[in-house]
């Protein structure tokens, strides 16, 4: 039996003492960070890697769909949003086009800048 690893175990407790708006966060970062990674996929010809990691970025997308609250009206707009980004995610996959995965990377960098600058305005806001 394998020692457990103190990085896993760091991880899982990040995770579990997370608040819903930290988790977000590390969606969001999680995301770009396999978003990138699928680029260097694809640019180094391992297409197989690039689609596994594309399909990490679009199970994200789709919690995110999952998860609106469609009772306000930011949700919907939201939900077209994330729905554009799944779409594009799809096309890169099928079509092996990297320039498809960094406008999905920058739409995914905004969204993350945005949603950090909003968790820093509701701290100050609380105090």
């Amino acid at each position: 039996m394998a020692a457990p690893n103190p990085y896993d175990k760091y991880l899982e407790n990040t995770i579990s003492t997370a608040s819903k708006e930290e988790l977000t966060l590390m969606l969001y970062d999680g995301a770009l960070k396999f978003c990138n990674q699928a680029i260097v996929a694809l640019e180094g010809k391992d297409l197989a890697k690039a689609s596994t990691l594309n399909m990490r970025v679009q199970n994200i997308i789709r919690e995110f769909q999952l998860t609106l609250d469609m009772k306000y009206e930011i949700s919907k707009n939201f939900s077209l949003l994330y729905d554009y980004i799944f779409r594009r995610l799809i096309d890169a996959n099928i079509t092996k086009d990297v320039t498809i995965l960094q406008e999905v990377r920058g739409l995914l960098k905004e969204l993350r800048d945005t949603w950090k600058e909003a968790m820093l305005l509701a701290k100050t806001q609380k105090r």
